[in-house]
């Protein structure tokens, strides 16, 4: 195919979908393939300001809490846990830590608590009710917790049905789910460098539970290793198909693997590391292909403050977090830092208005 030929189909896709036809597979990786990031970037600013105020971005002041770094899993591309047993560098955060870490986020206006750790073989649901009770007791503070891997553990260590174990947890202040854990949703890809963690359909089949109870959820994509543009589709199916039957997903959120200390760093060569560009695009796409998602989350944590702030111009409508504390990507060689008034800044020389949010994208404050 020439590239008069290439550029016209990319046209024609684009057209296609800001004319309200939904993006098809094969679409999709036309579009990844095209390098087209110009056109394909514009189109999916659009469709983001027809989804969202367009001259509105928002964030949100929460905190990155990691309650336990001990997991069994051994997953290739983490650089955070620690095996059980390691009793000079694993952990369990006792409470108090817990609460002082609520506190401080608190303090500075925060209203949530992200909170995801290891599969400790030695925590039944118990510590998580317990846990979660002593926080709700104490504290006007969002939970949104647990990965959909965690829950499963949980489940598979209680003995308990999923259905049991996410209407224990809801009930004991669970408030929402994240998406960490999904990678790419297919076996393939999961046999590779988390042999040990769910499979595809178990990961969708948490968050389809979650779901039902009335539990709100994110989604997530962690790509640039062992996948194929297909496969980075194929995630964003399986997303999309869940999002048609349940409508439980309130954003999506990708970022590109970090390859610092860890075993999967040493499988993929330097030259197919992805770049900004290839987030840039990537992200673009999703907006594209996800049209019953709302929210589409700028990556700043593993791009960098000023790739975050471009990302708003390629379909995001959120910034995130300012993440007052993050140590699973920092483990893994990125490390970036912002504060509220930073993402104030960034938005507002795009010209937009920025806005804190609570988790579940309810407005808290409009910054002057």
């Amino acid at each position: 195919m020439s590239t008069a030929e290439a550029t016209r189909t990319t046209r024609a896709i684009l057209d296609g979908v800001l004319a309200g036809e939904r993006l098809r597979e094969e679409d999709a990786i036309t579009l990844l393939r095209s390098r087209d990031l110009v056109a394909v970037g514009r189109a999916a600013d659009e469709i983001r300001n027809r989804k969202n105020d367009p001259d509105r971005v928002t964030f949100i002041i929460d905190r990155n809490l990691n309650y336990t770094n001990i997991c069994y899993t051994d997953c290739d591309f983490c650089a955070f846990y620690r095996k059980p047993g390691d009793t000079r560098e694993g952990y369990v955060l006792p409470k108090s830590v817990i609460f002082k870490k609520i506190e401080e986020t608190l303090a500075i206006g925060g209203t949530g608590l992200l909170m995801q750790g290891g599969h400790h073989p030695d925590l039944g649901i118990e510590f998580y009710e317990d846990m979660f009770r002593s926080i709700k007791a104490r504290y006007k503070v969002h939970l949104h917790a647990l990965s959909p891997s965690e829950v499963q553990h949980i489940s598979r260590r209680s003995k308990l049905t999923l259905w049991e174990t996410l209407s224990r947890l809801r009930d004991a202040g669970l408030d929402s789910i994240p998406g960490g854990g999904g990678e790419i949703l297919v076996d393939r890809v999961r046999d590779i460098i988390s042999p040990k963690k769910t499979k595809a359909a178990e990961w969708l089949d948490v968050m389809r539970h979650a779901q039902k109870l009335g539990m709100s959820t994110t989604a997530t994509m962690m790509y640039g290793h062992v996948e194929t543009l297909e496969e980075r589709v194929e995630h964003m199916q399986r997303i999309r198909e869940l999002q048609d039957e349940t409508r439980g997903f309130r954003a999506f959120i990708s970022w590109t693997f970090q390859d610092d200390g860890n075993r999967l760093g040493g499988l993929v060569p330097v030259e197919t590391m992805p770049t900004s560009f290839d987030y840039l695009l990537t992200q673009a796409v999703s907006r594209l292909y996800l049209d019953n998602i709302d929210h589409i989350q700028s990556s700043w944590v593993t791009q960098g403050i000023k790739i975050g702030q471009v990302a708003l111009g390629f379909g995001a409508d959120d910034l995130g977090s300012v993440m007052i504390e993050e140590n699973v990507v920092s483990a893994a060689g990125t490390t970036h830092r912002a504060t509220a008034d930073d993402f104030a800044r960034v938005i507002r020389a795009l010209g937009k208005t920025p806005v804190q949010r609570d988790t579940l994208y309810r407005e808290v404050k409009v910054w002057s």
